[in-house]
């Protein structure tokens, strides 16, 4: 995923990104298991960190998940390009965006 703070607001990146998983899981998601399954978001900054960690708090007030989020929330880390069969991950399987 690109994401481009010019064209699209982080707030809405945390709203897709809480829409698209179960974030109450840990090292989890479905029948996967396994730290790299973990929920968690990779912030580039301390604005963003501190945006998800309060979007985190909001969302476990409005009770909108059933048990407490597990989201973890790291910034500052280097990141490599994924194989192509993780690239388009939603595109391929015929979801070519995310409504909220």
């Amino acid at each position: 995923m690109t994401f481009d703070p010019g064209r699209l607001p982080y707030e809405t990146l945390l709203d897709a990104f809480f829409a698209l998983h179960d974030p109450t899981q840990v090292n989890r998601q479905g029948p996967d298991w396994g730290s790299q399954y973990r929920s968690i978001v990779f912030a580039e900054n301390s604005a963003q960190a501190e945006q998800a960690r309060h979007k985190i708090a909001e969302l476990n007030a409005s009770g909108t998940f059933r048990k407490p989020i597990a989201t973890l929330v790291e910034e500052g880390r280097t990141f490599w390009k994924a194989e192509e069969y993780h690239q388009r991950y939603l595109e391929k399987r015929g979801m070519t965006s995310c409504h909220i």
